[in-house]
């Protein structure tokens, strides 16, 4: 007679054995009870105790089985910052896929921190939802340990630096969309070609600058340091920075601002400063925000799929829940294009020599 298997299950190499409440509550010099609050991420245990229950959680690879795991009909969507149009195409393409599925949204931010805080864990463990969509963020060891013993499954879309290779990731081409924005540039006759480019922490932003120097080094100019300048992807920095570039005696005929947002700041200082663009600076953005096309002249930018990127995030996640944890991590990279419209051109000696042969 086949014994019934157990409520909850820890693993072990390659083997599954069973354990027990009793057994951690044991080990924790606790009650049963507070191991099952801890498991189910109420408030109501001291920190020093709940630290205590889930190491040993950890320690037993204990993990909630999925067939009996309740979950919240929900998709956690976490932002380190939550404030522009970007945030707004990502929200657009997790809603799509949750609306499908019967779900809602919960939308948290971490104030722009790369790894949300514990109470966020702890709170995420209390809802169960259906998995965890982190952009631009991260978890740190023991966040992973907590939503994998509750079987929350999570992905990370747009990771700031390297989510491990355990870890499924939803990301874009930025590298190529780099070479292509500054490869666009040089065709046209720019051989001063600024850059603005993100945080250097993020991972997005050094792949977009690292295509950048590709295609100068790819074209046989040079790379100048003084002409690559750091942002933060918001719009007051691609005024600042803008204005520094623009305000230089051999200032650059084009930049790439590294997003749309400092593109738009960008044009801010140039219109400060008398220049005109493109007749005077063309202008390279990266995401393809709603805003690019309206704005005067429409800017030339990278299209970077963001509402194609959330939803393929959303699906990956509802998949891995329904996989039993036997879904392999899978990383994703969407490719992006260069959209051209009216904010580059030939650089003003070009088009003098072009007239003077004529």
């Amino acid at each position: 007679m086949t014994s019934p298997q157990p409520a909850e299950t820890r693993t072990q190499g390659r083997s599954t054995q069973s354990a027990t409440l009793a057994e951690i509550a044991r080990a924790a010099g606790v009650s049963a009870p507070t191991v099952s609050k801890v498991l189910n991420g109420r408030a109501d245990v001291a920190p020093a105790t709940r630290s205590r229950v889930e190491e040993l959680l950890r320690a037993h690879g204990y993990r909630r089985r999925r067939a009996e795991a309740t979950r919240s009909p929900l998709i956690d969507l976490v932002f380190h910052e939550l404030e522009s149009a970007w945030a707004m195409e990502v929200i657009r393409g997790v809603e799509n896929v949750a609306r499908d599925a019967g779900l809602s949204v919960v939308l948290s931010e971490s104030a722009g921190r790369l790894t949300p805080g514990r109470s966020w864990a702890d709170q995420v463990a209390a809802r169960r939802p259906h998995g965890v969509v982190l952009v631009l963020s991260g978890l740190d060891e023991s966040q992973r340990a907590l939503l994998t013993s509750r079987s929350i499954p999570f992905v990370v879309m747009d990771p700031a630096g390297d989510p491990g290779a355990d870890v499924p990731s939803i990301g874009a081409t930025n590298w190529q969309g780099g070479l292509a924005a500054t490869r666009h540039l040089i065709e046209l006759g720019h051989r001063r070609i600024g850059a603005i480019s993100g945080p250097s922490r993020m991972m997005c932003s050094r792949a977009r600058v690292d295509g950048y120097r590709a295609a100068l080094e790819t074209a046989g100019l040079p790379v100048d340091p003084e002409l690559i300048t750091a942002g933060d992807f918001h719009h007051e920095a691609g005024y600042r920075q803008g204005l520094a570039l623009l305000r230089r005696p051999d200032r650059p005929t084009a930049v790439f601002a590294g997003n749309d947002l400092q593109a738009l700041g960008l044009y801010e200082a140039a219109r400060e400063l008398g220049l005109r663009i493109p007749e005077d600076l063309s202008v390279v953005g990266f995401d393809d925000l709603p805003v690019a096309r309206w704005v005067g002249p429409p800017l030339t930018t990278v299209r970077q799929p963001l509402t194609e990127m959330a939803e393929a995030a959303a699906r990956l996640v509802l998949g891995l829940g329904r996989a039993d944890g036997s879904a392999a991590a899978t990383r994703v990279e969407l490719a992006t294009s260069l959209v051209v419209r009216s904010s580059t051109a030939a650089p003003a000696s070009a088009r003098a020599e072009a007239s003077g042969d004529g």
